[in-house]
């Protein structure tokens, strides 16, 4: 099996984006303390997108300012455009995170652009942070399927990653939007996206929506992903993807990273209390597994 897998804490920013229940800016930031109180090292910590669009991410720069640098902490900062990648350089953040699409159907819908467009539009997101002394990463979103469009060529989401590659992002991701992949897609375009662009690692974002997503984090560390994103609890969705339900459970990625012996640096029952304080704060049950059963043998 592999080095120890890093997880990138996403429930701040996906995890909250298409909750009807608005989180006030104290409880994002309590949220984004407990995750790294729990040992988290990367958190996407706020989307820097048009208010009216997404509205629980209207307090972004708030959420920076109040939660402030953290030592050992990468702080990232979504951004769909430069307007966005502005504001969130101006405030502080550690990493942009930048994101193209595989289809042109969710391309519109998400970001008003064709899927060449997004591509343009994060590598210069990625050189503008370069140019700032910023890391950046970008995520090839819809990697394993379209809402709009149903399947995406497994050879277009290919020559979108080596196009992406070509801005020097410390990494790029394959994103399931909307919990539509199985295992043997994601062996087949991890495999072969790591290998197309060595030595930069490959990240993976999983939604559960088909109950695929625990399968699919280990069919892509199988393939040489080095880095999952989750949510605490499992919690999320996309406002602009019908159906997309919630991330992989950072706690269901912990359990089986654990189980499997490969070293992930977080404390289980930690994120477990995380996502049960969380259940309070949005009023209902989360759909992690692991905050139901909890660890085994504890």
């Amino acid at each position: 099996m592999p080095t120890p897998i890093q997880i990138v804490e996403v429930g701040p920013r996906d995890g909250l984006q298409n909750e009807k229940t608005l989180v006030s800016t104290e409880d994002k930031v309590t949220f984004i303390r407990r995750a790294i109180a729990a040992g988290a090292k990367r958190i996407e910590i706020a989307s820097f997108v048009h208010p009216k669009l997404v509205p629980q991410m209207a307090d972004a720069e708030d959420v920076v300012a109040a939660l402030g640098p953290v030592d050992g902490v990468t702080r990232i900062g979504l951004t769909l455009n430069k307007r966005g990648a502005l504001r969130a350089l101006d405030c502080g953040i550690d990493q942009l995170g930048a994101v193209c699409v595989a289809s042109d159907g969710f391309g519109m819908k998400n970001q008003n652009q064709t899927s060449a467009e997004t591509v343009a539009t994060a590598k210069e997101i990625v050189k503008l942070a370069h140019a700032e002394g910023r890391s950046a990463q970008v995520t090839v979103s819809t990697a394993f399927g379209c809402p709009f469009d149903g399947e995406v060529p497994e050879q277009r989401v290919l020559d979108i990653v080596a196009r992406a590659a070509e801005a020097g992002p410390s990494e790029i991701a394959l994103a399931d939007t909307i919990g539509v992949g199985v295992p043997s897609q994601v062996t087949s375009l991890v495999g072969k996206a790591a290998d197309l662009i060595a030595p930069i690692p490959v990240r993976v974002h999983f939604h559960n929506t088909r109950n695929m997503a625990i399968a699919n984090v280990w069919a892509a560390i199988e393939a040489g992903a080095k880095t999952i994103d989750s949510s605490i609890g499992g919690i999320g969705g996309c406002p602009f993807a019908p159906n997309a339900t919630g991330n992989v459970a950072t706690e269901d990625v912990i359990y089986l990273l654990s189980r499997s012996g490969i070293d992930h640096g977080l404390d289980l029952n930690a994120v477990i209390e995380t996502a049960k304080w969380m259940e309070t704060i949005l009023g209902k049950k989360s759909p992690s597994m692991l905050a139901a059963a909890g660890d085994f043998l504890t």
